[in-house]
This record gives structure tokens, sequence and C-alpha cells, in this order.
């Protein structure tokens, strides 16, 4: 990621600080979902057992295995919960508190929700997973909203997808950390499962102990809080040279167009006609993030790969393989997003996943026919999580930023993360009853997933290097079009009854 930025931005000592910048912001920022994600996995068992000998210490009650799957299946979708709610108080606290010390405050949910994880076990209290889920959700959808927020603030215009992509690429590293971490032999053992939960303290130290040494947002400095002098120097520190004129003037430019507006609300976006597809692009777009099925697919591998003939001491190696694909499909999709578009790469990633989630249903249902069947099946695993990572797994993240004004921005990241939270509660909940629908489970996925390549195609604009000015135009060809040709059709009708009247005086 270095070697990308350097040439670009020229200076090393710009170039290191940004990277630095964005090190830190990310490794107790999005981190946090992939990894909060990942490590549920490992201790299924051991804290099935655990609630169950809770309630028999209690109130001497054996749970059925139906039930102790109930309270297991609270306690991990919980989570999503506390990202919905993270999501909806994000927007308010950057207004309040800046980007950087929004992230900073985060902080406070998940060092408590990591207390109470850690000590749940010598409290003998299952409640207090459940509390310290919700607190990690908080924290982790808070961070999904702010960082790309705070990236695509700081970035450079030619780069701005490419740093803003880096949320997405900390997030699979999170994924890939999270099973790493979660193997029997290091924190995913019986006896050590509450420190594993409570592990993710570990990345949220590193950011408070390091994020204080770098610059706040420049455009939250200028157009929020009206502080030129601050916004230059936090411009000089995050380039590592003096303030390019042709940089300034774009902030300047859109401190004039905001001058006088306070900070939208969300529901104040829905009545307004100036960002009515800004703001269905960010909904549908979102929400397509979760309903694609990437994350079910990692809980459907465990049983493609049992069919493949992995033992089950072996899986676990093998999952890490998932993560790692993703992993490298964002940084890939990182290095390739400044150079064809993020249209490109979103519509292409939503294309492949279509195609994989359809060779992966006749797999399915070939595969007690054909012996090497099963191994296709494991093959389109790998691509599909492949494809996500190229497109929608980054390039979601960063249109927000992209395609709304400063007042509006922290409006739509509450907007946007709270479809993505909510989908993926939805899924998390439906999923066991589509894995029932057995060979055709994913073709849901596959028909959402050409659905959406069809939107991007036919609606979202390319957004790479331009202006918000330009951006903005060319959305407003959509959210006045009746206008503009009810306008044309007066003028046509005008220009008509002026013939007629011509031809009558002559």
């Amino acid at each position: 990621f270095k070697r990308v930025l350097e040439p670009q931005l020229g200076d090393r000592s710009g170039s290191l600080t940004l990277v630095l910048m964005v090190a830190s912001a990310a490794f107790g920022g999005t981190l946090q979902y992939g990894y909060n994600l990942a490590i549920m996995n490992a201790p299924t068992t051991f804290i099935q057992t655990f609630v169950n000998e809770t309630f028999l210490e209690r109130w001497n009650i054996q749970l059925e295995d139906y039930q102790v799957t109930l309270v297991w299946t609270i306690i991990v979708s919980i989570f999503s919960l506390g990202g919905f709610a993270g999501a909806l108080i994000a927007g308010p606290m950057t207004i309040r508190f800046g980007r950087k010390k929004c992230l900073l405050l985060n902080n406070i949910f998940l060092m408590t929700g990591a207390l109470l994880a850690v000590t749940s076990r010598a409290a003998k209290s299952f409640e207090m997973i459940l509390i310290a889920r919700v607190l990690v959700g908080i924290n982790a959808g808070i961070s999904m909203n702010v960082q790309p927020m705070y990236f695509g603030e700081c970035a450079p215009k030619h780069l701005r997808g490419a740093i803003s992509l880096s949320s997405a690429v900390f997030t699979a590293f999170g994924v890939v950390l999270g099973q790493v971490v979660g193997l029997r032999e290091i924190l995913g053992s019986e006896p050590c499962w509450q420190y594993l939960l409570a592990s993710n303290a570990i990345p949220g130290l590193v950011q408070l102990l390091t994020l204080p040494w770098f610059p706040e947002s420049p455009r939250y400095l200028l157009i929020d809080r009206g502080d030129k002098e601050a916004c230059i120097n936090a411009l000089r520190r995050l380039r590592g040279c003096e303030v390019q004129s042709s940089e300034l003037d774009e902030i300047l430019q859109e401190q004039t167009e905001t001058k006088g507006m306070r900070a939208r609300q969300p529901w104040e976006l829905f009545t307004d006609r100036s960002v009515r597809w800004q703001l269905i692009s960010v909904m549908i777009i979102s929400s397509a993030m979760q309903l694609c099925g990437n994350d079910s697919i990692y809980f459907y591998a465990s049983y493609i790969f049992k069919e493949a003939g992995v033992s089950d001491d072996k899986i676990q190696y093998i999952t890490i393989g998932t993560g790692t694909c993703e992993f490298a499909a964002c940084i890939l999709c990182n290095l390739l997003v400044e150079r064809k578009g993020r249209r490109f790469m979103l519509m292409g990633g939503y294309i492949l996943m279509t195609v994989w989630a359809v060779v992966f249903t006749i797999a399915l249902l070939l595969e007690h026919n054909i012996s090497w069947m099963p191994y296709i099946s494991m093959t389109c695993i790998f691509t599909y999580i492949l494809s996500f990572g190229l497109g929608p797994a980054g390039v979601t993240c960063i249109l927000p930023t992209e395609i709304f004004n400063q007042t509006a921005r922290p409006a739509a990241y509450t907007i946007a993360g709270s479809m993505m939270w909510l989908n993926l509660f939805i899924i998390g909940m439906i999923f066991p009853f589509l894995s029932e629908l057995s060979e055709y489970c994913f073709v849901p996925f596959g028909v959402v997933c050409l659905l959406s390549a069809l939107f991007v195609g036919l609606v979202l604009p390319e957004t790479k290097g331009k202006s918000l000015s330009a951006i903005t135009s060319e959305f407003n060809k959509l959210n006045f079009k009746s206008q503009d040709e009810k306008c044309a059709s007066q003028a046509k009708k005008q220009y008509q009854l002026g013939e007629v009247s011509l031809s009558t005086a002559l």
C-alpha cells in the first residue's frame, strides 16, 4: 500500500504520515468488524456448554439442544443490532466531536465489552457475554461509518478511492486475524475462550496510543469548524509539502456551497429531491453488500469442505483460506480501483458473483452423481469470496464520501450503515431457513447479485477522480429528469405556438 502511495504523493514524509494514519485508524476501526465476526466460530460449543451449565447451576434446569442453540443464536445475532445502534449514533458523534475524536471515543464501548467478556466466565454469567456483544457491535457500527468518511476527507482526490478502500482491506484482515487467533492451538481452546472474546481490546489499545498523533480531517476543520489555518496545517502534514491551491480551492468551494447550512438529519435526505438518486444508490448498494450472501458462505463452507472429504480437524485451517481470499482480493481491488474506476469494479464483482452462484448451484445438484463435483463446490466458495473482495467489499464504503457534500455526508453514512447492519441481521436470521433449500440455497443470492449489477450499470455514474460538483451534476440528470422533460415539453409547445402565430401574422 505504501509503495502505491509514495510515487503519487511525491513526498516521502507525507506518504508515510498518510499511511501510518490509515493503519492506526483502521487497526482499531474496521478491523474490529471482521475480527469480531470471525472469533465467534471457534468457541461455539464451549459457550453453548457454558450457557447450559449456568442454567443448571442457577435454576437446576437442563436446557434442550434447541434452547441452547436459541441462546447462542441471540448472542451471535445481537452483534448486528449493536452495529445498527452504532450506525445511528455515528453521524451525530462525528458532527459533535469530529472524525478522529469520534474514533477515539468509540473505544469506550470496545473496552467495556472486552472487560465484560473476560470476566463473564468467573462471574458465571452468559448475560455479560450478551451485553459485551452489543457493545462490540456498537463499536463496529461506528467504525464502519466514521472511518471511511475520515479517510475520504483526508485523502487527495487521485487517491481517494484507494485510501477509502483500505477500510475493506483491514476488515478482511480482521477476518483472517480472527480465524488465526481462534485456532485451537492459540485461543480457540476450552480454557481460553473468554480471552478470545476479549482479545479485541488489543487493536483498540493500539489505536488509542497512536491515533492522537495524527491530524483531524481537513474538510471537517474548514467546513464544519471554520478553522482555515488548522485545515492548512492538517493538509501540510498529510501531504508532506506545501498545500496545492487547487485542493484548497475545492474545499473552499464546498464550504461556500454549504455556508449557512446546518448538518442534515437522516430523515431530511428522504424528502430532498436533489439527493434522491444518491440516497437510493447508497441504500441499494449497502443492502446488496449483505444480501449477496458473502458472509453466509462462510457458514456453508464447513459443510462443503466435509463433502469434499476434508477431515474435521483440518477444516479450521482450510477456513483460514476463505478469509485470506477476501483479504488478497481487497488488496488487488485497492490497487485497481483508481485505474479501472468504482463503477467497473462494483459491477464486475457482482457479475462474477452471479456466475459463481450459478456454478455453485449446479455443482450442488450434481455432487451426489459425480465424484469430483464437491471439489467444484469448494472452488466456488473461494471464487465467490474473491469476486466479493474485488468490488462490493471495498467500493461500497467509498460512495457516501464521494456523492454527498459535507452537510449530508454524516446522515448518508448513518443511512448506509443502518441498511448494512439491518440486512446483516436479517440474513443471519433467515439463513438457517434458506439452507433448507439445500442445493438451491444460493439462488436468492445470485438474483441479488444480478439485480445489483444491473442497477450499477444503469444508474450509478463513475466517480473516479471527479469533484463533488461534477458528480452532483451527473446525478441531477436523474434527480430532475421529469422536471427537465416537462420544461423541454413546454419549450416545444411555446416554439410551436410561436410558429403558428408567425404563420397567422404572415
